[in-house]
C-alpha cells in the first residue's frame, strides 16, 4: 500500500463531532474466542472506524490488552507488579498493529505510535506528529498506555484524548449495552443508566473508567459515550448524534 496523504470530505452537517477517540476493550475484539484475536471481528471494527471516517471525522483509536495479557492479573499470581504493567503494555502493541492491517487492509491509512519507543514496528508518541497525522486524514492509534506502570489504558485514552483535543470519548464495551448500577454479569436486576455526572460515576464506583481517568476527564469537561461494541451501527449513531448507551457529562 503506497503511502500518502488521504483526501479528507469536509464532515457532513450530521455529524456530531469533529474529532474522536474511540477506546475499544481488549476483550471486544476476541470474538467467540476465549484469549487473542478474531479477525473477522477485528475486522467488522475496522469497517465501522472505516465507515466514520469516510464521513471526515478524525479519529484515534486506544486499545486494550486484556485479551493477551492484563496487568493486574499477572500482579495477582505473583509477578512484580511493574513487570507484569509493561507485559500488558506490549500486549496493547499487538492489538495495535493488528488493527492498523486490518485497516489499511481496507483502504485507511493508519499510524500507530506507541508511548515506548520501539521504531522498528511503530512510530514513537510525538503529540504534535500525531496531530498532524489526524490533520492528514490518518487514523491514529496510540499504543503501549502511557508508558509508565500503574496507569490504566483507560487513563491513557483520557490524556490522549486531552492532548489532541478530542471532542468525546467512545468507550466500547464487550458485552454490555452501557453503565449500570451494579455489575450485569453476576446481578442479573442490574439497572442501566442512561446517563450521570462524571463526579456521580466516581462516588458510587461504577464501572466506566478507572478513577484517575474519570477525574481526569471531569476536570477538563470531556464527555464519555460507554456503548456495547457488539452492537453494528452504535459508533456512526453516536457520530451522527443519537444517544447510544450512557452519556457520562460534567
Amino acid at each position: 500500500m503506497t503511502d500518502g496523504v488521504a483526501k479528507m470530505a469536509a464532515p457532513r452537517p450530521r455529524t456530531a463531532y469533529r474529532r474522536i477517540l474511540i477506546k475499544i476493550s481488549g476483550e471486544a475484539l476476541m470474538g467467540p474466542l476465549q484469549f487473542g484475536l478474531h479477525p473477522p471481528t477485528v475486522g467488522r471494527v475496522a469497517d465501522e472506524v472505516k465507515a466514520i471516517h469516510e464521513l471526515g471525522v478524525e479519529i484515534c483509536l486506544v486499545i486494550g490488552g486484556g485479551n493477551i495479557f492484563r496487568g493486574l492479573q499477572g500482579s495477582a499470581q505473583g509477578m512484580e507488579r511493574t513487570t507484569a504493567d509493561y507485559m500488558g503494555m506490549l500486549a496493547t502493541v499487538m492489538n495495535a498493529l493488528a488493527m492498523q492491517s486490518a485497516l489499511e487492509a481496507k483502504g485507511v491509512f493508519t499510524r500507530v505510535v506507541s508511548a515506548i519507543p520501539m521504531d522498528q514496528v511503530c512510530e514513537p508518541y510525538i503529540r504534535r506528529r500525531a496531530v498532524r497525522h489526524l490533520e492528514k486524514g490518518r487514523v491514529v492509534i496510540f499504543a503501549a498506555g502511557t508508558g509508565n506502570p500503574f496507569f490504566t489504558t483507560d487513563t491513557a485514552a483520557a490524556l490522549r484524548a486531552l492532548e489532541i483535543h478530542a471532542e468525546a470519548i467512545l468507550m466500547a464495551k464487550n458485552g454490555v449495552e452501557g453503565v449500570y448500577d451494579s455489575d450485569p454479569a453476576t446481578n442479573p436486576d442490574a439497572a442501566f443508566i442512561p446517563a450521570l455526572t462524571h463526579r456521580e460515576a466516581i462516588e458510587r464506583g461504577l464501572r466506566v473508567m478507572d478513577s484517575t481517568a474519570l477525574s481526569l476527564c471531569m476536570d477538563n469537561d470531556l464527555p464519555i459515550y460507554v456503548f456495547n461494541m457488539a452492537d453494528e451501527g452504535n459508533i456512526d449513531r453516536i457520530i451522527a448524534g443519537e444517544r447510544v448507551g450512557t452519556l457520562v457529562t460534567k
